[in-house]
């Protein structure tokens, strides 16, 4: 796994849960989505803000115009994994996040993806995001890209 990416990327470690898996075994891959979620969560938590705090009190919300997953290895019943999150773009109305899965214990890399978000307000309308959340992203951008919104 890239150096550099976890160097960006916040963590946040799961555990596979038997109800997580398909008739296989294997972790079905609609679950993948629901672990960017929770990555994605622990990102905003780690910048200061629960995700929670925008919605309430701002009505707005990080709404998934795009998702993609590449599946690169299967994950089991009651393996420990690590979802590494990291925003690689943010402009006013628009976030893009990367994800990578890794099962720490044989350094496998079980999964990435990608999400693309539009800001909207409760009616789903496209709307700019406030500085106070802008400047906690923009802050956390990688080094390597363009730091204008």
């Amino acid at each position: 796994m890239e150096n550099s990416f976890r160097q960006q990327a916040t963590t946040t470690p799961l555990r596979v849960r038997y109800a997580e898996t398909d008739q296989m075994g294997i972790v079905y891959y609609a679950n993948y989505f629901v672990w960017f979620e929770i990555g994605r969560t622990e990102y905003c938590r780690q910048l200061g803000f629960a995700y929670k705090e925008m919605e309430e009190q701002d009505g707005l919300y990080i709404t998934v115009a795009e998702a993609r997953c590449r599946y690169k290895a299967p994950a089991r019943y009651d393996d420990e994994l690590v979802v590494h999150t990291r925003l690689t773009d943010c402009r006013k109305r628009v976030l893009v996040f990367r994800y990578e899965v890794e099962r720490p214990l044989d350094d496998t890399l079980v999964a990435e993806g990608e999400t693309v978000h539009v800001v909207t307000d409760r009616q789903g309308r496209p709307r700019t995001m406030p500085a106070k959340y802008l400047d906690l992203f923009v802050a956390r951008l990688p080094d390597e890209l363009d730091r204008t919104p």
